[in-house]
C-alpha cells in the first residue's frame, strides 16, 4: 500500500505479532535496471537479512508491464535475498494503469503469463515468486482466465483483492469469486479486501474457502487484529483480554514509530506520516480520535514531540492546550 505500509509502518506492526509474513510497497520498473539503492530504499530490511527487526519475512513487489524489464529487475533484486519476489496486478491507481502497469494487466492474461513466466526464470529456482491480483479491470469475467494464466507463469502463490479496479475500494469485498479462482487453480490462493474485524476475517475463511488472509488497511486501523484472527474460532470470535491491543498497549508503539519517522524519513513527511496513522487508527480507538484533533494542524516536529511527551507522562490535559 503505497505512502502507507511502508518499513516504518512495517517495523512497528509486526512487534504485535501474528504476522507470517510483509509485502513491500510496490518498486516501479519502466525501461531501466534500478541500482541497489533504489531496492533498499524501498525495502531496507533487506539489510536485515529480508526481515522486519520483528523477524518477520518481507517480500518485495515490483510493478510493470514490460516482461523483459521486470526480469531484469527481479533479478537484480533477488540478488539482495528478500523473502520472494511478488508482483503487482492490481494498483488500481490511475497513472500506473494509464501506463499499462497494476490492475490493467487483467485485460491481457497472456501478457500476465509472459511477465510471470520471464520473472520465474531470471531469479533462482529456490527464490519464491507470487503475484497479487484483482479480480478484474472494468468487471471479473476474466478473474479465473487471469488466475490461470499467472498459475501457467509459474508463480506459487496467488493472493487476490476481491474487487476489480472499477470497484476501487468500495464496500463489499466479493469473496465468492475469490473462491472460483481457488477452486480453479492449484497454488495457495490468500484472499484480501475487507477484512476489519475477527467476523470479517472468519466469514472471508468461510465463503472463500482460503485458510490465509492478507491484511492491509484493517490492521493499520487495528495492529492487534493478526493476533485476534489466529485466536478466534467461530464458535468464540473475541480474543482474550491478553490478546487485546488496548490504547495504553499502543502508546510506546505510537512513540517508536514516530521515533522511526524522525530518524529515518524527511522532515516534510513526519508530521504527516504521524497525523496519517491517527487518522486510520480512530477507526478502532476512541482516543486516537483526540490524538488526531490535537495533532492536525501541527507540522512542526518539536510540537508533535512535546505533545508525545506529555502523553508518557500521562498528562491528560494535554490536549486542550495544543488545540488552544
Amino acid at each position: 500500500m503505497e505512502g502507507l505500509l511502508d518499513f516504518v509502518l512495517r517495523d512497528i506492526l509486526t512487534r504485535v505479532g501474528g504476522v507470517d509474513r510483509c509485502v513491500s510497497e510496490f518498486i516501479r520498473i519502466n525501461d531501466t535496471l534500478l541500482p541497489d539503492r533504489v531496492f533498499i530504499r524501498v525495502v531496507p530490511e533487506l539489510l536485515n537479512g529480508g526481515r522486519t527487526y520483528a523477524g518477520v519475512p518481507v517480500r518485495a513487489q515490483l510493478l510493470g508491464s514490460d516482461p523483459v524489464c521486470l526480469a531484469e529487475n527481479a533479478a537484480c533484486l533477488a540478488a539482495l535475498g528478500p523473502d520472494g519476489i511478488d508482483l503487482n496486478f492490481g494498483c488500481p491507481a490511475k497513472v500506473v494503469n494509464r501506463h499499462g502497469g497494476g490492475a490493467k494487466l487483467l485485460d491481457d492474461p497472456e501478457l500476465l503469463m509472459t511477465i510471470v513466466s520471464a520473472v520465474r526464470r531470471a531469479v533462482p529456482p529456490h527464490m519464491p515468486v507470487s503475484a497479487k491480483m484483482r479480480l478484474g479491470f472494468d468487471d471479473d469475467s476474466r478473474a479465473v482466465e487471469c488466475a490461470l494464466a499467472i498459475e501457467e507463469g509459474g508463480a506459487g502463490e496467488l493472493v487476490v483483492h476481491a474487487r476489480t479496479k472499477a470497484h476501487a475500494y468500495r464496500p463489499p469485498a466479493y469473496w465468492e469469486r475469490v473462491a472460483d479462482i481457488r477452486e480453479a487453480v492449484r497454488i495457495p490462493v490468500v484472499a484480501n479486501g475487507e477484512i476489519w474485524t475477527v467476523q470479517d476475517a472468519l466469514r472471508c475463511r468461510e465463503i472463500s474457502g482460503c485458510d490465509s488472509l492478507m491484511l492491509g488497511r484493517g490492521m493499520v486501523c487495528d495492529p492487534g487484529l493478526a493476533l485476534a484472527i489466529r485466536a478466534a474460532t467461530p464458535d468464540n470470535m473475541t480474543p482474550s483480554t491478553a490478546l487485546q491491543v488496548t490504547w495504553q498497549t499502543l502508546l510506546p508503539l505510537i512513540d517508536d514509530f514516530w521515533h522511526l519517522v524522525r530518524t529515518r524519513l524527511e522532515r516534510r513527511q513526519q508530521a504527516g506520516r504521524l497525523k496519517q496513522w491517527l487518522n486510520f487508527l480512530r477507526r478502532r480507538y476512541p482516543q486516537a480520535e483526540v490524538a488526531y484533533l490535537a495533532l492536525r494542524t501541527l507540522d512542526d516536529p518539536a510540537a508533535i514531540e512535546h505533545w508525545l511527551a506529555l502523553q508518557r507522562n500521562g498528562d491528560t490535559d494535554s490536549t486542550n492546550t495544543l488545540v488552544a
